[in-house]
């Protein structure tokens, strides 16, 4: 079965984790897709299979005669996706020979446009697969799970001799929290790689630094017409305290490995107001700085308002992993080689985000991230292409091989 064809089947299966739950999992229905591919795996001829109540999947590769002392590696996808644009099915479409022009999804009225995704023109001939446009695809991170499962599929079929490997599935990475419970030592390998986003060659090791930010804003609301220097209205200061950050350190204006500050979400009244931020940067005293920068406009708001007018709480999210990386290099050159033995040119770039793996490196647990070959994930203009995946399985094949040499 081609990897493709497995997305298909688990796009199928809703896994929208859940940002406001305070359990673990976030979201009941990510057992659904946990319990199949439990079954998938002991199909395929893994060990120590299972699922742990936190909706964990883990199971092992036996390694071939003979390779027993070879490097233990681990792959690991999440199988939770947004839950923006996840409130119904997910219908999944299929355009063979895509001609490298805009396409509509569905009759959604949403267009899949070059002048918008240039990188469209580069997918002429391969087959597309996107949503029908009014939800997301899932790719992110279906593609990863489908391409590990066959790869294991094609170590067996094709007999490539090869040291243990450990599968692992996560639940809720994309509310920050998918290695938070991961069985590191259960698990058994002794380096891994997360297999999530980007286009085919991508490998990446260098990620944000991450903090979330939740600012509550305590107004004083008296009748308007006789407020004069009385009257704190928490709505305009949530707009002041936004405009006291600078302008170009946002989202829309920054690239490659410049950070941010990023206002996620905001809502209020004269009475009371909540904002919240993600604050990025990949460098660690320029993210520190960020952090300081948020505190100081919060102690300036109290000053000029009243102590207690802002409370400001920021917490950890993840790390950067370059520096757990770096002294096992080797992750990271021989990922590299398995590119191109496969046939694909290798980019190392910087991650605008994060992983499972940048958290899963400052546990022990060594854990770059390799391409799926996805696109414009996290919204309804999602897309993957079948020859993207076969290439990236061919890749994860060849970084086996290469362990095992």
């Amino acid at each position: 079965m081609r990897a493709y064809e497995r997305l298909i089947e688990y796009v199928k299966v809703p896994t929208p984790s859940a940002e406001e739950s305070t359990t673990h999992p976030t979201s009941q229905c990510q057992f659904d897709l946990a319990n199949k591919l439990v079954e998938e795996l002991k199909a395929l001829g893994a060990v120590d299979v299972r699922v742990d109540e936190h909706c964990y999947v883990y199971g092992k590769i036996p390694a071939s005669a003979g390779y027993e002392g070879k490097t233990k590696l681990g792959f690991i996808s999440h199988m939770d996706t947004v839950s923006d644009f996840a409130d119904h099915a997910i219908r999944p479409l299929v355009h063979p020979d895509y001609d490298g022009e805009d396409l509509k999804l569905g009759e959604s009225g949403r267009v899949l446009e070059k002048s918008v995704f240039p990188h469209l023109t580069e997918l002429k001939g391969r087959t597309l697969i996107t949503s029908d446009g009014t939800t997301i695809l899932g790719a992110d991170d279906k593609a990863g799970i489908a391409e590990i499962m066959t790869m294991v599929e094609e170590l067996a079929k094709r007999g490539i001799p090869h040291g243990q490997i450990s599968i692992g599935f996560t639940p809720d990475e994309e509310v920050g929290q998918g290695a938070d419970l991961f069985d590191v030592a259960g698990f058994g390998a002794e380096f891994a790689y997360t297999v999530d986003g980007g286009r085919e060659g991508e490998i990446e090791y260098e990620n944000f630094n991450a903090s979330g930010a939740k600012i509550k804003i305590t107004g004083f609301n008296v009748h308007p017409g006789s407020s004069k220097d009385t009257m704190i209205n928490a709505a305009e200061v949530a707009c002041e305290i936004q405009s006291l950050l600078p302008e170009k350190e946002n989202p829309r204006y920054t690239e490659g490995y410049e950070g941010f500050y990023h206002l996620t979400g905001m809502k209020g009244d004269v009475a009371c107001a909540e904002m919240e931020y993600i604050i990025r940067d990949h460098d660690a005293e320029k993210f520190a700085a960020k952090e300081a920068c948020l505190r100081e406009v919060a102690e300036k708001m109290n000053q000029k308002y009243g102590k207690g007018t802002v409370e400001l709480e920021i917490h950890e999210q993840y790390r950067n992993m370059a520096e757990k990386i770096q002294p096992c290099f080797h992750l990271i050159e021989n990922a590299q080689e398995a590119a191109r033995r496969a046939g694909i040119q290798p980019q190392v770039l910087p991650v605008r985000g994060g992983t499972d793996g940048a958290r899963l490196s400052y546990m022990g647990l060594p854990c770059p991230n390799l391409g799926t070959g996805g696109y414009a994930c996290h919204g309804p203009y999602e897309h993957v292409t079948a020859e993207g995946m076969d290439q990236t399985v061919e890749l994860l094949l060849e970084l086996v091989k290469i362990y095992s040499e």
